[in-house]
């Protein structure tokens, strides 16, 4: 358990990082665009109401973390957490849409598909994952930081990382010889790969070494799965109101989920095993971890 003085300055740092993150992809976004723009005004509309629709910002936040936590200048690392939001949101909008998990409340309000439509979402879903790897490009210097997070942001998107683990995810459903590994298998990918991916490419951005690196890597494994793990219990109980979104629909759906194969107090205790293998993993950082080894065990305490 973090101390009050930490938990304040975490919380403290959390809310200006969501803050500066927002400015910046209102800046990416805006709803004047120049007068040459060619964005249809439906498309920038969808693409505005899910991308700047709220949310934790985990993903932008954790890139900030990485920057700082290798001595380097977290405004380095802006437009690579900008671009992990896009995808992140992309994802979303994707997962809400009927064919995948037919949700209609997302961050409190209708899903892309319900506020729009089904062809609309799909084109703004498109769009911010295209965007997304315009910003690294144009955005991040020098460009073999550049291209180093577009590789990473595109390993951890595709078929091997989060689209591969949705598409496993999907094929367990209703499957009854569910194990604790191929559940973590199936997570690493589909919510562990993101988050791996915005640690790296914020220290990247930050020019880290291959050794803060490999410790940031290795942090991001224990936080991907202690996140999935508290998401998972939220499904089951949590509160509607505070999450924005349906509650008890991964068993409606047939999914594998942590509390159906280890019970409740079983998943409450793997994921505070995996949230403290992530603290562990930050010693080469020193006291520059401080605020990534609060932030994972803050992260068992969500009710979001």
């Amino acid at each position: 358990m973090s101390s009050p003085s930490t938990a304040v300055d975490l919380a403290a740092f959390l809310g200006d990082a969501r803050r500066r993150v927002d400015e910046a992809l209102d800046r990416y976004l805006p709803d004047d665009p120049p007068a040459d723009a060619e964005c249809p005004s439906r498309l920038l509309l969808a693409m505005r109401y899910s991308l700047l629709g709220g949310g934790k910002r985990l993903r932008p936040i954790l890139a900030l973390m990485a920057a700082e936590s290798v001595g380097g200048d977290p405004d380095r690392a802006l437009p690579a957490a900008c671009a992990l939001e896009m995808v992140h949101t992309y994802s979303l909008i994707h997962d809400d849409l009927p064919a995948m998990d037919d949700d209609d409340l997302r961050r409190g309000r209708p899903t892309c598909h319900r506020a729009f439509d089904e062809a609309t979402a799909i084109l703004a879903g498109d769009a911010l994952q295209a965007l997304a790897f315009e910003v690294i490009a144009r955005d991040i210097r020098p460009g073999e930081a550049a291209a180093r997070c577009c590789l990473e942001l595109a390993e951890a998107c595709g078929p091997n990382g989060m689209v591969g683990g949705q598409m496993a995810d999907l094929a367990a459903e209703g499957r009854s010889d569910a194990t604790v590994e191929a559940l973590e298998a199936i997570h690493r990918r589909k919510t562990g790969a993101l988050l791996r991916a915005s640690l790296r490419m914020g220290a990247i951005a930050a020019g880290a070494d291959d050794d803060a690196l490999l410790a940031l890597d290795r942090y991001g494994r224990g936080v991907g799965l202690a996140f999935q793990i508290i998401d998972d219990l939220l499904d089951v109980q949590g509160d509607e109101a505070k999450l924005g979104k349906r509650v008890g629909k991964d068993s409606g759906l047939g999914k594998w989920t942590y509390p159906g194969l280890l019970g409740i107090e079983g998943s409450r205790r793997r994921a505070r095993q995996v949230a403290e293998d992530a603290v562990a993993a930050l010693e080469p950082l020193g006291d520059r971890g401080t605020r990534l080894r609060a932030l994972a065990l803050d992260l068992l305490e969500r009710d979001r």
